[in-house]
């Protein structure tokens, strides 16, 4: 044996514990394993005449009869060993680490990318007739694959029963799915908006009189979104009733926008805001404020008035929701006239609705009666105001029962039931004696009939008396003289 076997003896002879048994892998028996698992020549170690190198890895330095240097990369001294790391290659130059280091990207390098290989193109499905036919009802649906388009596709410009066969099953299908209306609901918004304060409640809200007038403001603004350059200068005519008989003004869709600006600017001035006209206005009748805005302008308006309009619109709003519920006894003077800012507000919904349709008429544009409610608000605003309107006529002489039944204030007098239906309708009556006057079914003597559009389109001057479509019954003469007073209610 030669001494690289005797000093594996030597260790072997260390290895053995107290009681005579061996280590694993260190038997007698087992040189194999020992020279693989402990080095020496075989796997890698020193010669066996190389002198041991101090400080080894096992004994002192210098001990004899024990080694002391690097016995290998496999050996008790190597890389390997029980003093050593695994994977630690420090002793061996030029041979690769046993753990990879990472790979840099390719964009770190500078080096142009690879060419990325197309997938390949799936192959054309090729079909017998009669399963391209078959496939035309899936195909009209959009149901087929993109490989069975294809062949469906191809197989068309080839055939022609196929192609008619296609181009009625594609429009059986376009009758599937109803053409709709590419405007949006009128009760969108009012069901957006309650659907959001029925989460969230606003801190401040809106008292319930001023709804009808922001809803409305909403709408006609929402109009005038859509409308383009030009249609601001459509022709409209304003029309009214005076007297006994129609009147009119004619101007453009920006100019009937100034005319609510300048009108709703009452309002404003009772509110304490500032005034859209000068001072000298303040005073002045809708008609005579109007007037005044058109003549101050140099030139005809344009679409720039619908900015301050807005404006005006969204401060009377937050203006009248500060200041609370108790603010709608506040009196808005209307030059003759004055109303409770509560019913001012109802009167300036009722105007911005009437001259919204106004402007769709003029650019043919649809346009729906306000919400039931609101509706509802300015027909009872109306129907209050019928007794002030007979009074007025009797005292210009345009009555046509002068004075032969005046009562004393708060007595009850005659009446006429006046039904209005549809959706915000209800019935009022009137009393036709005296504004004072109470009314009394028990003295009812006329009962008049009408829609709600219609009687608003009545008491806007936009259909006289004599065409109004209602229903009567009862005294003529009080039922001619209620309705030419619900159209006297208009102006301009």
């Amino acid at each position: 044996m030669s001494a690289g076997a005797d000093r594996y003896e030597a260790f072997d002879e260390r290895d053995r514990n107290d009681d005579g048994d061996e280590y694993e892998g260190k038997g007698k028996d087992g040189d194999e394993e020992r020279e693989e698992g402990v080095g020496g020549v075989a796997g890698g170690g020193a010669a066996p005449d190389e002198p041991n190198e101090p400080g080894g890895d096992f004994g002192d330095p210098g001990e004899p009869g024990r080694p002391g240097g690097r016995r290998g990369p496999e050996g008790p001294g190597g890389p390997q060993g029980p003093d050593r790391p695994e994977g630690s290659h420090d002793d061996v130059p030029g041979r690769p680490p046993r753990i990879p280091l990472p790979r840099s990207s390719v964009e770190d390098t500078g080096l142009p990318l690879p060419t990325p290989v197309p997938a390949p193109a799936p192959a054309p499905l090729v079909l017998e007739h009669r399963v391209l036919k078959s496939l035309l009802g899936a195909w009209a649906l959009a149901a087929c694959s993109a490989q069975e388009t294809a062949a469906v596709e191809e197989h068309l410009g080839d055939c022609g029963s196929c192609a008619d066969e296609a181009l009625r099953l594609r429009e059986a299908v376009g009758l599937l799915h109803p053409a709709e209306s590419l405007d949006l609901d009128p009760a969108l918004r009012t069901r957006v908006l309650e659907g959001c304060l029925g989460r969230r409640p606003p801190r401040i809200p809106v008292p319930e009189w001023a709804t009808p007038y922001d809803a409305e403001a909403a709408r006609l603004d929402a109009l005038l979104q859509d409308i383009g350059d030009a249609e601001w200068h459509a022709p409209v005519r304003l029309r009214w009733f005076e007297g006994n008989g129609p009147t009119s003004r004619r101007t453009t869709v920006a100019g009937v926008i100034a005319h609510l600006l300048s009108v709703d600017g009452l309002v404003a001035v009772a509110l304490g805001l500032e005034d859209p006209l000068d001072s000298t206005s303040a005073g002045a009748t809708p008609a005579a404020r109007t007037e005044a805005y058109w003549n101050a302008s140099h030139f005809p308006p344009t679409r720039s008035v619908r900015g301050p309009w807005r404006e005006q619109s969204h401060s009377l709003v937050r203006t009248v929701s500060f200041a609370g519920g108790g603010s709608g006894r506040l009196p808005v003077p209307y030059g003759a006239f004055e109303l409770p800012l509560r019913d001012s507000m109802l009167d300036r919904a009722f105007e911005c609705w009437v001259h919204a349709g106004d402007i769709a008429d003029a650019v043919d544009y649809p346009y729906e009666p306000p919400a039931p409610r609101h509706l509802h608000g300015m027909i009872d605003l109306a129907a209050r105001m019928l007794p002030g309107s007979l009074a007025e006529r009797r005292r210009a002489g345009l009555s046509a029962a002068p004075s032969r039944h005046l009562v004393e204030a708060g007595a009850p007098g005659r009446s006429l039931r006046l039904e209005i239906e549809g959706s915000g309708g209800g019935e009022w009556l009137i009393p036709l004696d005296s504004p004072g006057a109470v009314a009394s079914a028990e003295r009812e003597v006329a009962h008049v009939a009408l829609d709600g559009v219609e009687f608003c389109r009545l008491a806007a001057g936009h259909v006289s008396p004599e065409e109004a479509a209602a229903g009567q019954d009862g005294d003529r003469e009080a039922i001619r003289d209620v309705l030419f007073a619900a159209a006297s209610l208009s102006r301009m």
